[in-house]
């Protein structure tokens, strides 16, 4: 073996030592992951970070696979992204990786951070979605002009004024006309609903073309 001038061969073996320390095998459900130990360190709180302590009171009493790789008995399926997290602080997922699964691992890496980029991902995405499936459901309210000021104001549920069409006097009562309104109210629904999708009804779509030349 050829030593370098000023160096001893103790020297040059505590620096291969040193290196080997530095990267660390992890078998995750039978997948191998090599990493260092500067980012299994990067989180101090994480069960990653005790898994390579050489400190016995802080260090995690497991076992190794006969190639020296920590045996973690967890879905590899979603490590990588929790590995990626560690090694450069983004959160990246293919696109057939559901955030759920991922979250599941951070909590059980105990990872904070990651873990609240996750949930706030997962609630980002909810957000989208229910964005996307919400529509206005239309119903029509035919009324009196004596009934329309109490309808409207005792309006709930969610329901709200959208417009009023007023349809003429529709009969008398002794020397007066009494006028009739038709009044049209939204609300935000999901659009599917045990498998169909809410519409207006086809007096409602008539009754708001009409009102809208009016």
């Amino acid at each position: 073996m050829e030593i370098k001038h000023g160096e001893t061969s103790n020297g040059h073996e505590e620096k291969n030592k040193c290196r080997k320390k530095a990267w660390v095998k992890l078998n995750v459900g039978g997948t191998v992951f090599l990493t260092t130990r500067t980012t299994l360190e990067r989180d101090p709180q994480s069960f990653l970070n005790r898994l390579v302590q050489d400190d016995a009171d802080n260090g995690l009493n497991t076992d190794k696979d006969e190639n020296g790789a920590y045996l973690i008995d967890r879905d590899p399926t979603y490590f990588g992204p929790v590995l990626n997290y560690l090694r450069h602080g983004k959160l990246v997922l293919n696109k057939d990786l559901a955030e759920e699964g991922v979250l599941e691992e951070a909590e059980f890496y105990n990872i904070t951070d990651l873990i609240k980029m996750i949930k706030a991902r997962i609630a980002d995405r909810n957000a989208k979605q229910s964005q996307a499936y919400m529509k206005n459901v239309y119903r029509v309210l035919q009324c009196s002009e004596e009934e329309l000021t109490q309808m409207v104001s005792t309006m709930s549920d969610g329901w709200k004024f959208e417009q009023l069409i007023n349809i003429g006097s529709q009969y008398n009562y002794g020397s007066e006309d009494h006028a009739e309104f038709l009044c049209v109210v939204s609300k935000e629904c999901p659009s599917i609903v045990n498998g169909q999708e809410n519409e207006p009804s086809d007096r409602a779509k008539v009754l708001q073309q009409k009102g809208s030349r009016m």
